[in-house]
């Protein structure tokens, strides 16, 4: 009866349109009244989550990502992408997915990635005869390898959900080959589909033009070595490198490149302030929605039930990607990384599954929900760019999902593609 005080309050919250959030905290509230439990401990524990110097990392980097991706350098790094595929057949699709790549080392948002790029490559796909809501696919299916890709703050934030018990520095590396495993396996679906369809080519881009094109978008590309550098040699904590980079980003944009108006930047800061806080709301009350399971003993219990299932890790990873998938279409990614860590925690140690593949799995999964109705806040930017209706959205990308769901199989039942680079380098 406890777990559905809690469960179902916040669900009947969920319903009834209060964000989720604000849902979490509410439904916190509710359960702590209804089990006599001083309103005062969950306010504390609304604190506790919030007064973490590894959070720090979160604004940094949303704020890093802001900055070049609206001081030009998504358009860089299209025109680099175009230099490697740009004239191949279905050459603009391959250089959306792999200017995301780009990207994705600097943003570390799904949202962001869509935006920046779906803005420069929409149009630009249209002009050249891609059907639109093929533009728009391709554009919201590449946004994914942020996710995986460092520097994710979702990484920062499934971290955070498991205690700090995991090393972000890991989890960064743990992504790089399932981002460009992502990436790889899209780009294979696009040249399928432009043989089929008999997409144009592009131009062959000569040696004096890719070397310009390089030299201007090497200042971005920068900030990925000034981040993983950074972490990998020690000299910077993930935090650290973050305002490092936010600072190395600022410059950039402001003094290299000039591209925004120094009069706009307000601007900015308050859209990122927003966002920022928006997260930070929904890790406190998170915390203090743990602290109600972890007192209802939630995560024993779920523990004993997948284990009353089988006792197969291959199963219990099979019914977890078929749960999260589900899941991951009612709600955003960052909430049920906050909720779901602390409840498969106890039973993957049980399972004997290592925490950093774990991770991998969880985003990748959730991932995917960004880009599925009726939420899919990632396919909403998308339809609004493309400007093309979510319903038909919804319909033509099937055929996406295929390499998605590949790769999160590979991933899920290969732990090595995500643990041997963790090893490898940090180990």
């Amino acid at each position: 009866m406890d777990l559905l005080v809690l469960i179902g309050s916040f669900a009947i919250l969920c319903a009834l349109g209060v964000p989720v959030a604000y849902a979490l905290g509410l439904a916190a509230i509710i359960a702590a009244l209804y089990l006599g439990i001083p309103l005062e401990a969950v306010m504390i524990k609304v604190s506790d989550g919030t007064d973490d110097f590894a959070l720090l990392a979160i604004p940094f980097f949303i704020l890093a990502g802001a900055i070049m991706a609206e001081g030009g350098m998504a358009e860089r790094l299209v025109n680099l992408a175009k230099v490697f595929v740009g004239f191949i057949r279905g050459g603009l699709a391959l250089v959306n997915i792999l200017a995301s790549t780009f990207f994705g080392c600097i943003s570390g948002s799904s949202v962001a990635d869509t935006a920046s790029i779906g803005s420069v490559m929409v149009p630009q796909m249209v002009k050249n005869g891609y059907p639109r809501l093929f533009a728009v696919n391709v554009t919201i299916a590449g946004s994914l390898q942020p996710l995986m890709l460092p520097p994710s703050h979702n990484a920062v934030i499934y971290s955070l959900a498991a205690g700090g018990t995991i090393s972000i520095a890991h989890l960064f590396m743990a992504g790089i080959i399932p981002g460009l495993l992502l990436g790889l396996s899209l780009m294979g679906l696009c040249l399928i589909i432009a043989r089929r369809q008999n997409f144009p080519k592009g131009e062959v881009i000569g040696p004096r033009q890719a070397i310009k094109i390089a030299i201007e978008a090497f200042w971005g590309l920068l900030t990925v070595f000034i981040i993983l550098g950074g972490i990998l040699s020690g000299v910077f904590t993930p935090t650290e490198s973050a305002s490092v980079a936010c600072v190395y980003a600022f410059l950039v944009t402001m003094f290299i490149y000039r591209d925004y108006k120094w009069r706009e930047l307000p601007l900015m800061i308050k859209r990122v302030v927003r966002t920022v806080g928006m997260v930070m709301i929904m890790i406190g009350f998170s915390v203090a929605f743990g602290y109600m399971m972890t007192l209802m003993q939630v995560a024993a219990k779920s523990a004993d039930f997948f284990l009353s299932v089988s006792d197969s890790k291959y199963v219990f990873l099979l019914l977890v990607n078929i749960l999260l998938l589900v899941l991951g279409t009612f709600m955003d990614l960052a909430p049920m990384l906050l909720i779901c860590t602390p409840i498969f925690l106890p039973v993957i140690k049980q399972f004997g599954i290592d925490p950093v593949h774990f991770g991998m799995i969880m985003i990748l999964n959730l991932g995917i929900g960004l880009l599925t109705p009726p939420v899919g806040p990632t396919l909403a930017v998308g339809c609004a760019i493309g400007r093309v209706s979510m319903e038909a959205v919804s319909r033509s990308i099937l055929p996406f999902y295929i390499p998605m769901l590949i790769v999160l199989l590979l991933v899920t039942y290969f732990p090595e593609l995500s643990l041997w680079l963790p090893r490898l380098i940090l180990d």
